[in-house]
């Protein structure tokens, strides 16, 4: 299998980036369709209209439906076409930055993302999650390529509630395990190639990271103080946790996040269950213990789930969503062994076990 390696075509970070948003999207036209959040957009414009001063560029902008469905990525099509746009700008959290992405593959446009949360590392990857109208869910779409620009504000991720910050790092905290998971099989990336050493140098780097400064930039993000340790999460849970999944493939992490979304009661965002779910993923791998604890005692630090309670999940109600986990095609098969539904509930249980534990020894 070739090796394979894409990232976005440029990725700008910093505070107050937003202030040179026109200086940089002129690049890819002169005529913007925003697609926005309300709250991305209260938090964006200011700073973008300002980055237009003295220029005539066209800006469009549209607050969508809250979900990337069908009928919203059909409703910004039109827009695109009617208003003979350049360029389409995503600004938000996923859905957003996901309606944008799809739409611009549609109409043949560049698209550029401008995330106001790092909850999950969407901004830099190369597809889309695609509900229904209904909000039900209904395909991902691969693209043929990455965002051509990312551009990160961290004066704005600095100031949005703290939890996206932290969520941002459990789905980060994934990437390393899950892409050496799939390099030990010789699993295909999400990019169907091969997994490439400077793609698995990324994964690394973001653990590294991760494990330095995600409690520092927990605390100052809870004061909304912007510093190094905060620019460097930031970047890990954007940068290097996007490219990484995208070039270094998912494994038993994001199964067991598609899986427990089936089950009735949960209330963890997606950043939050993919941290469990690595927890998870190192037992099945009998991973050495001091590797299984520094991942807890990192969850436990920064606030990330290492039970099921933490989730709002009831252990009675886990089959379910184990067996969602294991079906065909999924990349929890990306991991040494063979895998069953009961197989996984009884890691789930056991992971579960250690994380009880590990509040009562830490009381």
């Amino acid at each position: 299998m070739l090796k394979l390696i894409r990232t976005p075509q440029k990725y700008v970070q910093g505070k107050d980036a937003l202030n040179e948003f026109g200086k940089y999207a002129k690049d890819y036209g002169n005529r913007f369709l925003f697609v926005s959040s309300k709250r991305g957009l209260n938090d964006c414009k200011e700073k973008i209209e300002k980055s237009f001063e003295g220029t005539d560029a066209f800006r469009k902008y549209e607050i969508f439906s809250g979900i990337s469905s069908n009928g919203e990525i059909e409703r910004m099509r039109k827009i695109v076409v009617d208003e003979k746009i350049d360029a389409v700008v995503g600004i938000g959290g996923g859905s957003a930055i996901d309606t944008a992405k799809a739409t611009a593959f549609y109409e043949n446009k560049p698209v550029l993302v401008v995330p106001t949360v790092v909850a999950t590392d969407a901004p830099c990857t190369g597809l889309s999650v695609i509900y229904n109208d209904d909000h039900t869910f209904d395909r991902y779409i691969f693209y043929p390529d990455n965002p051509n620009m990312v551009i990160v504000d961290t004066t704005i991720i600095a100031n949005a509630p703290v939890r996206f910050l932290v969520a941002g790092m459990g789905d980060a905290l994934g990437t390393y395990y899950e892409a050496r998971s799939c390099k030990k099989v010789d699993a295909p990336s999400l990019e169907n190639g091969g997994i490439s050493e400077s793609a698995m140098a990324l994964c690394k780097l973001c653990n590294e990271i991760l494990f330095e400064h995600g409690e520092i930039a927990k605390t100052s993000v809870e004061k909304h103080v912007l510093n190094e340790s905060v620019e460097k999460i930031i970047e890990a849970a954007t940068y290097l946790s996007g490219v990484g999944a995208d070039n270094g493939g998912l494994a038993a992490a994001h199964s067991i996040y598609n899986g427990f979304t089936e089950i009735e009661g949960v209330s963890a965002m997606h950043g939050e269950i993919v941290a469990f779910g690595t927890i998870v993923q190192l037992l099945m791998e009998s991973a050495p213990k001091d590797e299984l604890m520094k991942v807890m005692d990192f969850c436990y630090k920064v606030g990330l789930p290492i039970t099921l309670k933490d989730m709002n999940i009831k252990a009675e109600n886990i089959m379910v969503g184990c067996e969602k986990a294991c079906v065909e095609g999924e990349t929890i098969h990306n991991v040494v062994g063979e895998i069953t539904p009961e197989k996984l509930r009884d890691f789930v249980l056991t992971a579960d076990v250690l994380g009880t534990r590990y509040y009562e020894e830490h009381k």
